[in-house]
């Protein structure tokens, strides 16, 4: 495989990719940097922010959701960089000191949100994670909340199984993806191990192709793991990026995988903290935009 960086950028904490099928373009986050990014057409576009964003996904409305910090806005992608224009939708984690991390819609284009401890300081440097106090939300087009999850350590991973009936998401801080039954009433049913630890990283941001196969990111591991739809290792790929964040699937016949990462600050290689993509000759599952 013949990966390229999209662009000449390099962040320290790349993350959410999505792309959009109909304008052709592909949105990211720069979560440490408080930048959400735009790639059209071979432009970039960023809007900065003063507090850590975790994801950036458009709107059937025209605008754009920003996971912040302190809650979920609508951002005018017509507002300039340094000054964006935003509004805030809903606040779904209400804990104090908790920060959305995870966010990907379903295909009702209802927001599902994973929540942490928040990590970063004012100016984007690590904190030490200290308690399990995330959650996953589910946000409807009316900004109705509903909760799911709590206790949750590191939210990563928000996956759906191609009848809907289950959920997939990793906790990074146990090293597995679970599987979660979607009950009628929407609530989730009791987690079962998907995809157990793996020596080559701790999962992270993941993709699903047309063929129901997850395609996840290794934090650590220079690799993403493909798995099959039981759970079991299909096969590993190889990137060259120390860090690789989350992938998605995009281009006119969504053949190519993007992949987001972080750039660490000792031993880092080339590449880390690009975004860098493939043509991988496999179709990928649409993202969703925000039906609200």
């Amino acid at each position: 495989m013949k990966w390229q960086p999209v662009c000449d950028l390099q962040f320290k904490l790349a993350e959410g990719p999505f792309w959009d099928d109909v304008d052709q373009a592909l949105y990211w986050v720069d979560i440490a940097g408080f930048r959400a990014l735009r790639l059209h057409q071979g432009h970039v576009r960023h809007w900065q922010f003063n507090e850590p964003v975790s994801a950036f996904i458009p709107t059937v409305r025209g605008d754009a959701l920003v996971t912040l910090a302190s809650g979920v806005y609508r951002l005018d992608l017509d507002s300039p960089a340094d000054h964006p224009g935003f509004s805030r939708l809903c606040v779904a984690d209400p804990t104090s000191g908790n920060r959305a991390n995870e966010a990907r819609c379903d295909r009702y284009g209802r927001l599902w949100l994973g929540t942490m401890q928040n990590n970063l300081d004012a100016e984007g440097g690590d904190l030490p994670l200290e308690r399990r106090s995330g959650g996953i939300y589910r946000v409807d087009a009316d900004a109705r909340v509903t909760p799911l999850l709590d206790g949750q350590g590191i939210v990563n991973t928000l996956l759906w199984t191609e009848d809907d009936r289950a959920l997939l998401s990793a906790d990074s801080l146990d090293g597995v993806i679970y599987r979660y039954p979607v009950r009628a009433d929407g609530a989730l049913g009791e987690r079962a191990v998907w995809a157990p630890q793996h020596e080559r990283g701790v999962p992270d941001g993941s993709a699903m192709d047309a063929q129901g196969y997850v395609w996840n990111a290794r934090w650590g591991g220079q690799c993403l793991i493909r798995f099959a739809p039981d759970g079991t290792v299909d096969r590993i790929v190889d990137v060259p990026v120390s860090h690789p964040t989350s992938c998605v699937f995009g281009g006119p016949e969504r053949t190519t995988l993007f992949v987001t990462s972080a750039r660490p600050a000792t031993d880092a290689l080339d590449l880390d903290g690009c975004v860098i993509s493939v043509e991988t000759g496999i179709e990928g599952l649409t993202s969703h935009r925000f039906s609200g």
